[in-house]
């Protein structure tokens, strides 16, 4: 959509989420449904990983839209961040947005709103640094929005990683990245910390390359559903590195209800994260590279049996079995992934002469990737969920949450320094038709089960 020179770059998307019951009147049985509604906890038997970690010693950054750290699913999960946006009361504990503190409730969520009926992060015993970029309403236009998109980030990047922090949850994204976001990304990973990016939502829309997953030593999530196959809206491509769950996602938030569902590759995003955070508080002496290899060597694969495609990438996280049967973790100060090589050694190469582009980071790819034809859907990761039998009732109320700014991508042939950053990879959530009825859910019996090769049975 063009956009004139008048008119502020706010192009939204509603989030409406679905609610079990209202806050004020909660019974055995809501705290029951809210748990229950959580059906990827279930897929990935959290209560079962958390007899063995739970994230405790493990910081998480969250560079986003701020946390509120007043939510009662968050109270005391939240530490003094930094804040990062510019013109905008409050600090990065303010959250007007909500998709921050969605986010982070997801990733360390305690359940402990509501009298002990609330939402569960899958890493509750994880602590969360949150770093609040520019609100959106104070970017007036393309322009302005990358260029704070690509001060915010790095800065962000780089302070979290100075403030020990061992994982960095982005989910968010733009279609240009920049030398300072490479250099911060690199920085991160010396310091230690391990990055995470959503890819993006609008598959069906161009699947745009996105950044910072798109960046050389960022893992690139996208989304799979409850049947584990790609979510229709997650973008594919060589930048897809890691999937995780991200349909349907039950979180706390700021709502007066304390409640949203969701979907979105901003959610695997924080379940990838998540899954890090697991795995690192078991292994503490483990360094980023090993924890990112030993999460990349126990994902559920396609069912090809190849190692990874551009659709789920290597796989779905299984943090269950890292913990279990983590294999050899590897090299402690080798990268895992070879696209950080890839763009040194190309980097070597080119003529130091040749000038450099200001917005144009190092991709893993210069086009997306073509679309699966045929009877392969590129997306089976090879595993099976399992819900348990009956339906899910919701007794609904609505919230309508901000989401994202959209912005139209610039000319392929015509590089450009200054587009609008597409902030957070949420996909908005369709109504749930009629609101306040019984919803049941379409899934049966299964339960994440073992990539190709692994043997037999659930490992979680």
């Amino acid at each position: 959509m063009p956009i004139g020179s008048q008119r502020k770059v706010r192009i939204r998307a509603v989030l409406v989420s679905v609610i079990g019951l209202l806050v004020g009147s909660a019974t055995p049985a809501y705290a029951d449904s809210m748990r229950s509604m959580q059906w990827h906890l279930d897929a990935m038997k959290a209560e079962e990983m958390w007899a063995m970690s739970t994230g405790t010693g493990v910081t998480v950054a969250v560079i986003d839209t701020g946390v509120d750290d007043s939510v009662p699913d968050l109270q005391g999960r939240v530490l003094k961040g930094k804040d990062l946006a510019l013109n905008a009361s409050g600090d990065e504990h303010t959250d007007p947005d909500g998709h921050g503190t969605r986010m982070a409730a997801l990733i360390a969520g305690t359940g402990k709103g509501n009298g002990g009926g609330g939402a569960f992060g899958l890493a509750p015993g994880a602590k969360i640094l949150p770093i609040r970029m520019t609100p959106g309403e104070k970017l007036n236009t393309q322009a302005e929005g990358l260029r704070d998109f690509n001060r915010s980030v790095p800065e962000g990047i780089r302070y979290a990683a100075d403030s020990g922090a061992k994982i960095i949850n982005l989910s968010q994204g733009a279609e240009a990245g920049s030398r300072n976001l490479d250099e911060a990304v690199k920085y991160a990973l010396r310091k230690g910390s391990l990055i995470f990016a959503a890819v993006g939502n609008d598959a069906d829309k161009g699947n745009k390359i996105m950044y910072p997953a798109s960046t050389p030593g960022v893992v690139g999530v996208g989304a799979i559903g409850r049947d584990l196959k790609k979510a229709d809206f997650s973008h594919y491509g060589p930048q897809v590195d890691l999937s995780a769950p991200g349909e349907d996602m039950v979180q706390a938030c700021t709502s007066k209800t304390g409640f949203c569902e969701s979907y979105g590759t901003s959610a695997s995003t924080a379940i990838a994260s998540a899954s890090a955070a697991l795995i690192w508080s078991k292994y503490p002496n483990w360094t980023n590279n090993q924890v990112l290899r030993v999460m990349l060597d126990t994902a559920g694969g396609p069912t090809s049996g190849a190692k990874r495609n551009d659709y789920v990438g290597y796989g779905a996280v299984r943090p269950g079995a890292a913990l279990t049967k983590p294999g050899d973790p590897g090299p402690a100060d080798e990268y895992p992934l070879p696209d950080l090589a890839e763009a040194e050694a190309a980097a070597k190469e080119k003529p130091s002469a040749e000038p450099s582009k200001a917005a144009d980071g190092p991709a893993r790819s210069l086009e997306p990737a073509t679309a699966a034809s045929g009877d392969d859907d590129g997306g089976d990761t090879g595993l099976w969920i399992s819900l348990g039998a009956g339906a899910v009732a919701l007794a609904g109320v609505v919230c309508a949450l901000v989401v994202a700014r959209r912005r139209r991508a610039a000319a392929a042939a015509v590089p450009q320094a200054y587009q609008q950053p597409y902030p957070h990879q949420q996909h908005p959530q369709p109504p749930h038709s009629p609101y306040g009825s019984p919803q049941n859910s379409p899934y049966s019996d299964a339960s994440y089960g073992p990539p190709p090769g692994q043997g037999p049975g659930p490992v979680g």
